[in-house]
């Protein structure tokens, strides 16, 4: 009878009122009734109540994400944020973030000699690459953007595989075929690097959604520059992982700048981590300069991925205090002395503090590894340099099984051009060709 009654209603809604407002009138029947017993809002979607008062969202007035942060001054501000890492951890993130750095040195000036072609520095970012691959199973899955270096040097990538890579020579994984910098191991369970932004983040939904079916027990990390989060991939992958529930950690490195244009031209609302509740993903924003803070959020995270099937995203507040590459002059948007503050915030000092006040790290210790670390380099450096290209045929193999016609015909005309001028493409330069 209720429901005769109210179907009834309506059609006397219907009859009784003009026809341009009937269908107003009804929507707002039919509103009332279902509310009637429960004020509350019932549509699909969300989690809210009504109120009687015309009130706008005003963003500027509400308080910011907070920061999660562990060390300051060399001490940990909270003991119950300890991570309680041991002696030989903690020196290594140290001597990896250095390597990184005196790696960097290197190689940049190595392309402006123009030895190699292209580069981009890790400068300021270090403590959010050794802090999140320390917390991680080797075994999980990373898409990296392209400044995330750190993540294969805690992993074991040696330096003569970063060289190779980077000289595009013989020895190079990729065949010569990638920009420097696009790194990429399987043995090291990395994807390989791609230039275009936001391209992995839509791939790691994907894969952490093959995890997710395939009960590994594993998860994938995307890492990407809040450059990135405005890219169309960005907002499809972070919807894709949270409504299918996939296993995996965005880690937006936020540095201030996407190449040339500052964070405050790039978006209006509060950072990144604003995004991730939007989306529905549990999300907390880190001090990306503090190593501890980085690896107990990235801790945290991968056993929610793991152990609840959920998305998360990590928010690391950082600054890029090197040019955004090679091709890049930042004294061109941006001031020294705003670079020069936020040199002294490095990860790599505030760690060095701690060490310090352990008594874990000395100058003598300081001195030696230094010295040693860019031997190595050097030695890497030397090795690479003299190696020879890769075979030019690598440019028509390994996309097909058997090379179809129109690329063999492509092939046989590169040999012929090659043999036609030999004074620029010297046969002792490349691996041997086949005949």
């Amino acid at each position: 009878m209720a429901t005769t009654r109210c179907f009834g209603g309506l059609y006397r809604c219907l009859t009784k009122v003009p026809r341009s407002t009937r269908s107003i009138r009804c929507i707002h029947s039919a509103a009332v009734l279902r509310t009637s017993e429960n004020d509350r809002p019932n549509f699909p979607g969300s989690r809210s109540k009504f109120i009687h008062k015309c009130e706008f969202i005003v963003p500027e007035n509400a308080e910011g994400i907070p920061v999660y942060r562990v060390l300051r001054n060399g001490d940990i501000i909270s003991e119950s944020e300890d991570p309680k890492l041991d002696k030989d951890t903690v020196v290594k993130m140290y001597k990896d973030m250095t390597l990184l750095n005196t790696m960097d040195h290197i190689l940049y000036e190595s392309q402006r000699q123009g030895r190699i072609s292209f580069y981009m520095t890790n400068y300021g970012e270090e403590g959010t690459h050794m802090g999140s691959a320390a917390a991680l199973d080797p075994k999980d899955l990373v898409y990296g953007q392209y400044r995330e270096a750190g993540v294969l040097v805690w992993r074991g990538f040696t330096l003569d595989q970063f060289m190779d890579q980077c000289y595009g020579n013989m020895y190079d994984m990729g065949k010569g075929r990638q920009m420097p910098v696009h790194y990429g191991s399987s043995d090291h369970h990395f994807v390989t690097i791609s230039s275009p932004l936001a391209t992995q983040m839509p791939q790691a939904s994907g894969a952490a959604y093959a995890f997710k079916r395939a009960k590994n027990g594993l998860c994938v990390i995307c890492y990407f520059g809040e450059g990135a989060a405005s890219e169309g991939d960005a907002h499809a992958a972070l919807n894709f992982a949270a409504t299918l529930d996939c296993p995996v950690i965005f880690f937006c490195r936020n540095n201030g700048y996407a190449i040339s244009t500052p964070v405050e031209d790039q978006y209006r609302g509060d950072g990144i981590a604003s995004r991730g509740a939007g989306y529905g993903m549990m999300t907390i924003r880190v001090d990306g300069n503090d190593v501890f803070a980085v690896y107990n959020a990235t801790k945290a995270a991968r056993e929610i991925c793991v152990n609840e099937n959920k998305p998360v995203l990590i928010e690391a507040m950082t600054y890029r205090v090197g040019h955004h590459s090679t091709s890049d002059d930042s004294s061109m948007y941006r001031q020294l002395n705003e670079v020069q503050s936020w040199d002294v915030q490095s990860p790599i000092l505030r760690l060095r503090q701690y060490l310090d006040k352990q008594g874990w790290w000395d100058d003598n210790q300081e001195i030696q590894w230094k010295e040693q670390s860019k031997k190595d380099i050097m030695e890497a450096f030397a090795k690479a340099e003299k190696r020879k290209r890769p075979n030019p045929e690598f440019l028509f193999t390994d996309v097909y099984d058997d090379v179809p016609p129109h690329l063999q015909k492509q092939m046989d005309e590169m040999k012929q051009h090659v043999a036609k001028y030999p004074q620029h493409y010297p046969v002792d330069a490349h691996n041997k060709m086949s005949s």
